[in-house]
């Protein structure tokens, strides 16, 4: 088997450079290690977590808000695992979708684990103990990421879980302890919270995430302390031990030798993913990694070798299955002779808890580091009439203009729907909008959306008009 281009991993990035080199009249062969299709995304990240959120959240509202509305409920229950039957149907669903689009777009798809034996040929060990060989002329490694799982975390599946094991408790745990107070963390520990799970969080920085701006920062954590979640900031987990029937997470204070524990039903560990290149033979084609386990590539994302190239949680960057979507894309299009371009600074970073929480371009602190004159307009989602209707008043979306130019440098979000709401921030900055553009914009009266043409107004001479 012969093919112009060979994608090792089914993830966002990995099937979507299949298709777009597929569309580009390349004849294309995609490897996957699993059964399904769709990689860590479509089967324990993105989608699966994204519907108990949604169940969740449906459960939360039923509970704490119906009444407010005029709703009267009696005998309210979760059923877990007709909520983690309906998560498995959506995953399902969408990974179906997938194997549609290989068959349009005429991708072979061959199961088992791809690794190289040379530059040119890949050899793929299957389930059944047989192997196979293909010969291609050029590889796109997308193999993605796995979760950080130290050895004093003692890691055993059950009762110390990762992301993967969250999304399959078949029963709601009475107390949760979450190491790491990123997106991944907060977005699980914020779905058990929601069900009445009393959820910990201890994260070593002095505040919750910590690579989004400030205001997001404390806005959020101001909404997920309603929820009744407790954050134990600064500080680190030394060991967790698994009991009979739970965990036992020993944490310490940063600064000090002051120790104590946390007992729960499950720890889940959460401080962040590392790229997946285990047994992928890149020796053997003389791809060279980086001290951080990260593929090194040039800026066309090609590796050391020629005609190698790696996208998404392999190489450096955020990990986001739109990063890696849209540098599929940019690899596919640069093999047929193209010159397309992925503007980093204007890929959204996204926290589905609820309120959501989104961003793009650079937040304060950054600005501040660089020296950059900068101006801010805020404006509190509790002003917004919208808001309001939905009682969804949690929030803010803020703006950030040079001082001088005007021109957005920076939106931020703590909103219903923030993360629909980014992408008019991405278009904004994509064409180099000014506030002042923004301010005068017309938006649809009443819409969640109405906060940022405020925000952009108070940018504007502090020219906002509902508060």
């Amino acid at each position: 088997m012969k093919y112009d281009v060979t994608v090792i991993g089914s993830g966002p990035g990995g099937y979507v450079a299949a298709i777009r080199c597929a569309q580009l009249g390349m004849k294309t062969a995609i490897i996957e290690k699993y059964d399904a299709l769709g990689g860590t995304c479509l089967n324990v990240g993105c989608i699966p977590s994204k519907a108990l959120l949604d169940s969740s959240e449906h459960f939360h509202n039923a509970k704490d808000n119906f009444e407010l509305h005029g709703i009267g409920l009696s005998s309210l229950k979760v059923n877990m695992p007709q909520m983690i039957k309906r998560k498995n149907e959506v995953v399902d669903q969408t990974v179906k979708g997938v194997e549609f689009l290989m068959k349009k777009n005429k991708i072979d798809v061959h199961h088992g684990h791809g690794s190289f034996v040379n530059a040119h040929k890949i050899s793929i060990a299957k389930a059944d103990g047989s192997k196979e060989e293909l010969e291609t002329e050029k590889v796109i490694i997308a193999t993605g990421s796995k979760p950080i799982t130290p050895p004093a975390f003692n890691y055993d599946k059950k009762r110390i879980i990762t992301s993967t094991e969250a999304l399959n408790i078949d029963k709601v745990p009475k107390r949760m302890v979450v190491i790491g107070g990123g997106v991944i963390g907060l977005e699980l520990g914020s779905v058990y919270a929601r069900l009445g799970t009393e959820v910990e969080v201890v994260e070593f920085l002095d505040r919750i995430i910590a690579n989004m701006d400030g205001d997001c920062s404390k806005e959020l954590q101001r909404s997920l302390k309603k929820l009744g979640m407790k954050f134990h900031l600064k500080h680190k987990v030394n060991t967790v031990t698994a009991t009979a029937k739970g965990v036992k997470v020993e944490v310490q204070k940063r600064d000090s030798d002051d120790t104590f524990t946390l007992d729960a039903d499950y720890c889940l560990v959460a401080i962040g993913r590392r790229p997946y290149t285990d047994n992928l033979g890149l020796e053997n084609a003389g791809v060279e990694k980086d001290d951080k386990g990260r593929i090194k590539v040039d800026s066309h994302l090609e590796t050391t070798v020629k005609g190698i190239y790696a996208i998404g949680d392999v190489v450096q960057g955020a990990m986001l299955a739109h990063k890696a979507e849209e540098e599929g894309v940019f690899v596919a299009e640069t093999i047929a002779g193209q010159q397309p371009h992925v503007d980093y600074n204007l890929i959204p970073g996204v926290v589905y808890t609820w309120p959501e929480v989104a961003g793009v371009g650079q937040t304060e602190e950054q600005l501040k580091e660089a020296g950059t004159p900068y101006k801010v307009g805020k404006f509190p989602m509790k002003a917004l009439g919208r808001a309001r209707a939905s009682t969804d008043t949690d929030g803010m979306v803020k703006i950030l203009a040079h001082q001088d130019t005007d021109e957005i440098l920076g939106v931020h979000m703590v909103a219903a729907r923030a993360a629909d709401m980014i992408a008019e921030g991405v278009a904004l900055m994509e064409f180099r909008a000014s506030a002042e553009d923004c301010a005068r914009m017309s938006h649809a009266h009443p819409t969640f959306t109405e906060a940022i043409k405020e925000a952009a107004l108070a940018a504007t001479a502090d020219r906002a008009l509902h508060i």
